[in-house]
């Protein structure tokens, strides 16, 4: 543990009320040896910022880390101030009492390295120049997210991981997590994920790099805080949110429903309304993808896109072990659960349903769970008691 320091104590938790794990604090993790990144460049040091939720047991075995999803963060749960809007992005999953129950577990999620949410990453200086790295940062894997997460553990005093957790890129740490360190992972729970990206998100993700590239504000990745590519992240935003839902689940939430016009296109039909007026929000659908890219851009780095998404597409499980999935699961001694939903065609059931097949082949103890629901890419992360019933027995199982 000498190779870390903390910016401070551990956060004492306040419950607001039953089922609420309360106000939180994040907290930094800095790790001074150096870290040599998957493709050869090393950081001098790194900064994880994490959250902690529930108390570590003095055996240091209670602990399940929460790996987050792309435009996630560490704040998964509990609240920073009594004015905050929402809680946590899976704080329908953890608390007292709840799925992943804080009486008794000792919760981690950190910021991924390469993140832009006070871990390092594009927008951290560099110590050899003292500007943000931009697009000199090293180019970040799946693998050295799960890396830098070991070494945050190993500080906080977590000998034994009870389970890894989480979807869509989380799940994809999930599984690398029982890869890399098989004897200190327990359980594994994955979920809307895959073993590696097919060409369809592919596809995806590189039409929104391009969105950010192609806006003059990019600037080869050299923008100063709160500039840069504002409109081609938005769009890259509005495209990728398109893909976390489900034809179903927009249709019932939107339809066709129009919004109100702006004066300039509520013209009589007999006079033309201005070219600008005549492309403005027609429908609610509309709204709501221009609402989801504007807020994104408030809080997410153009450069960490293009970052963490490389990553996703990179991650390819069976060429980096050898060739096969049996061979990348070789050393997996952890009871793995994966959980595939029905409308996700993102990471569609049957890519879900390869891990687990592939864990079985090679003689590993592994289920596969699909759940149905309309619900889209994004049905991990909705209210579901199909789902928290799941996560809660099979945490608690021995």
């Amino acid at each position: 543990m000498n190779d870390a320091s903390f910016d401070d104590d551990l956060p004492a938790h306040a419950t607001a009320e039953p089922g609420e794990v309360g106000l939180v604090e994040p907290h930094n993790f800095t790790s001074n040896e150096p870290f040599t990144c998957d493709d050869g460049h090393t950081l001098p040091h790194f900064t994880l910022r994490y959250e902690t939720y529930g108390r570590l047991s003095p055996a240091g075995d209670n602990a399940v880390l929460i790996c987050h999803a792309l435009s996630g963060d560490h704040h998964c749960a509990g609240i920073h101030s009594l004015s905050d809007r929402k809680p946590g992005w899976w704080n329908n999953l953890i608390g007292p009492g709840k799925a992943v129950d804080t009486n008794h577990l000792f919760v981690v999620c950190a910021n991924v390295l390469g993140g832009c949410q006070g871990s390092t990453g594009p927008l951290s200086p560099d110590p050899a120049t003292g500007r943000p790295y931009g697009i000199t940062f090293p180019a970040v894997t799946i693998r050295d997210m799960v890396r830098s997460q070991k070494r945050l553990l190993d500080h906080l005093g977590v000998r034994r991981l009870r389970c890894a957790l989480g979807g869509s890129m989380g799940g994809m740490q999930a599984l690398q997590w029982a890869i890399e360190y098989p004897d200190f992972c327990d359980k594994i729970l994955a979920m809307a994920t895959t073993a590696r990206e097919g060409a369809q998100a592919i596809a995806f993700n590189e039409v929104g790099r391009q969105a950010i590239l192609q806006d003059p504000g990019w600037n080869q990745g050299d923008y100063p805080p709160g500039g840069g590519p504002r409109v081609g992240l938005a769009i890259a935003r509005m495209m990728a949110h398109i893909t976390y839902l489900s034809d179903a689940s927009m249709d019932r939430k939107f339809g066709r429903r129009e919004v109100r016009a702006p004066a300039a296109a509520r013209v009589g039909a007999d006079t033309l309304a201005a070219p600008a007026a005549a492309f403005d929000v027609e429908f609610e659908v509309q709204s709501y993808l221009r609402y989801q890219g504007q807020s994104f851009i408030n809080r997410f780095d153009a450069n960490t896109y293009l970052y963490i998404t490389r990553a996703i597409d990179r991650f390819d499980l069976a060429a980096a072990y050898g060739g096969t999935l049996e061979k990348a699961f070789a050393p997996v001694k952890a009871d793995t659960v994966v959980v595939g939903f029905t409308s996700d065609w993102l990471f569609p059931p049957e890519q879900n349903r390869e891990i687990v097949l592939a864990l079985q082949r090679a003689g590993k103890n592994a289920s596969y769970a699909e759940l149905a629901t309309d619900l889209g890419h994004d049905s991990f992360l909705l209210e579901s008691p199909e789902l928290y019933a799941l996560v809660r027995s099979f945490l608690e199982r021995g």
